[in-house]
């Protein structure tokens, strides 16, 4: 039977400290253990911007591209190289032209580590802290841009490195000198920028007053050429008008030489058709004339017909009754029926339905 009246059992105090020094060992051990171990493996990611060199027994066994990346063996490690850019900025403010002038520039320009396998694989040994360390890198770049700087503006005259398009030119010098030095590095250059071109107040003075000076020249050249072109203007809007004058009167002048010619055209045009018309009044005279004498002859043969008729009438009135008998032969047809009666007496007309009376009509 249980026994709730019992107390207990206390906590031995002196136990604690115990424990906390046997957990304590034992994370010395564990981490010791994978601190040693770290030397037989690896694991691990590869950025995007980055690639993976890896190495076994101190010897380097190739390049890893962006990814996961692991291996077992004896000393074996990954060693990963940025390969995104890194920026740079250079100043310098005594740089000396070949005229003897001084100058200062700032200079900007991103720089990357290589990607590919053997460029890294060639140079990693060699320049293992400019690979892995961005600040080893920058100071060696920097120097790299300073003495290029040093190069191309010591070959070129004050205005050629500072006006105009001459520092474009400028710009890429340094480009071209800083790539070829940083080439055998492996490193890349891009972006080379020449933002700022820092000059003395003394030469800055100077500049000043030549360009007031220049734009005083300048301005009087334009006032002078205004000048000029205002009155050429002038005088071309006089000789302009003046043209215009002219060729108004040049123009009335040959409207009223073609209205002339015209009006000639109409009367010799007027005057071929009253020719014309004469002409045709003269071949229509002509021709009444002939139709004239032809009726006449006409006439006279066709009197000359009758009279022969008559003549032969008149002698020969046998003739006449012979003509005369042709002539009722010839008007009567045959569908007429002719009545002879005694003079005073009517004929009565009989047809089919009956006798039908007549009657005189005079």
């Amino acid at each position: 039977m249980k026994d709730y009246n019992a107390k207990p059992p206390r906590l031995n105090v002196s136990a604690i400290p115990r424990l906390l020094v046997i957990a304590v060992v034992v994370f010395v051990v564990i981490a010791g253990v994978a601190a040693a171990s770290q030397s037989f493996w690896y694991f691990t990611v590869i950025n995007p911007d980055e690639v993976g060199l890896t190495i076994r027994a101190g010897e380097i066994e190739g390049v890893r591209q962006p990814g996961i990346a692991f291996d077992f063996g004896l000393f074996v490690d990954v060693v990963k190289i940025k390969t995104s850019a890194v920026p740079i900025t250079v100043d310098d403010s005594e740089l000396i032209t070949v005229d003897k002038q001084r100058i200062g520039l700032q200079v900007t320009a991103d720089v990357f580590r290589p990607r590919e396998a053997d460029i890294v694989i060639a140079n990693f040994p060699r320049y293992r802290n400019i690979y892995t360390d961005d600040v080893s890198l920058s100071q060696r770049l920097t120097a790299f841009t300073l003495q290029a700087m040093k190069v191309c503006v010591g070959d070129k005259k004050f205005d050629e490195a500072v006006i105009g398009s001459g520092r474009d030119v400028l710009r890429s010098c340094i480009d071209t000198e800083v790539s070829s030095l940083a080439q055998p590095l492996g490193l890349e250059v891009r972006n080379v920028a020449v933002p700022q071109v820092i000059i003395s107040p003394e030469v800055q003075a100077a500049l000043d007053s030549i360009v007031q000076s220049r734009l005083a020249t300048e301005k009087a050249k334009q006032d002078a050429e205004k000048a000029k072109q205002e009155a050429a203007a002038a005088q071309a809007a006089e000789e302009g008008q003046i043209r215009v004058e002219q060729s108004k009167l040049q123009e009335e002048a040959r409207q009223q030489a073609v209205l002339q010619q015209l009006k000639q055209e109409q009367l010799k045009a007027e005057l071929a058709v009253i020719q014309q018309e004469t002409i045709n009044a003269q071949q229509q005279l002509k021709l009444t004339e002939a139709q004239q004498a032809v009726a006449k002859e006409q006439a006279q043969v066709d009197i000359a017909k009758e009279l022969a008729m008559a003549v032969l009438y008149a002698e020969h009135p046998e003739y006449v009754a012979l003509q005369m008998a042709l002539a009722n032969a010839s008007a009567i047809k045959d569908t007429d029926k002719f009545i002879f009666t005694p003079e005073g007496v009517f004929p009565n007309l009989i047809f089919s339905n009956g006798m039908l009376p007549t009657y005189q009509v005079k």
